[in-house]
């Protein structure tokens, strides 16, 4: 095994962003809906001037509406699915058609269902998973906290999404570094991260 993948570090042409269900009947239920949804959509700006390729879900659209426009996906393909995790059959094809795919960095809702279940098939396949804290929640902070110190046992690295970008870049001679810049200016807004993290364990061995 690589030291690249006991680290778990990130590389622009190894890595592909995953969005998932960031749907309109989520809007009233999920905590820090808003905030998760600005956040995931500046990993999405992120994404795109990066050229990564980018898998975006909807979970049940026929019941569940469709992807909220905020997120900022307007004529990208959507997969449609029931399962909880994202990896259906077309999307695993889909991702062994990339080359030196390494690295599987996830954002949407909810934490404990399909973010979970994606991490953990994800895991399974051999991949390294970044599930990206400020860009996840649930309908319950308890759900949430569980759910983040549970990917991590299982061996997802958590992380922001400002260290995911700087981190793709790598370096401030990146020749895209100023667009990604103005992308993470501002703070990414606050999704009550601090609070659940006060839990019992999140960072334990």
């Amino acid at each position: 095994m690589s030291s690249l993948r006991r680290i778990g570090k990130l590389g622009e042409r190894s890595s592909i962003l995953f969005l998932c269900d960031m749907q309109e009947k989520f809007r009233q239920s999920i905590v820090f809906f808003p905030e998760i949804v600005s956040v995931a959509a500046r990993m999405l700006q992120g994404a795109k001037k990066l050229e990564m390729p980018v898998i975006i879900t909807e979970h049940y659209p026929k019941g569940l509406g469709p992807t909220v426009p905020e997120l900022g996906a307007d004529g990208l393909k959507k997969y449609e699915k029931t399962s909880f995790s994202m990896l259906t059959p077309e999307i695993e094809e889909k991702l062994q058609s990339i080359p030196d795919l390494r690295s599987i960095v996830l954002c949407g809702i909810e934490t404990q269902a399909c973010i979970m279940s994606t991490a953990l098939d994800l895991l399974d396949k051999g991949y390294d998973v970044h599930v990206v804290a400020d860009a996840c929640s649930s309908r319950s902070q308890v759900d949430r906290l569980f759910a983040l110190s549970r990917m991590r046992q299982s061996g997802a690295f958590l992380t922001t999404s400002e260290g995911v970008l700087l981190q793709l870049l790598g370096n401030a001679k990146h020749p895209k570094f100023k667009e990604v810049q103005k992308i993470i200016m501002e703070p990414a807004p606050d999704s009550g991260l601090l609070s659940i993290f006060r839990g019992p364990n999140l960072f334990s061995a």
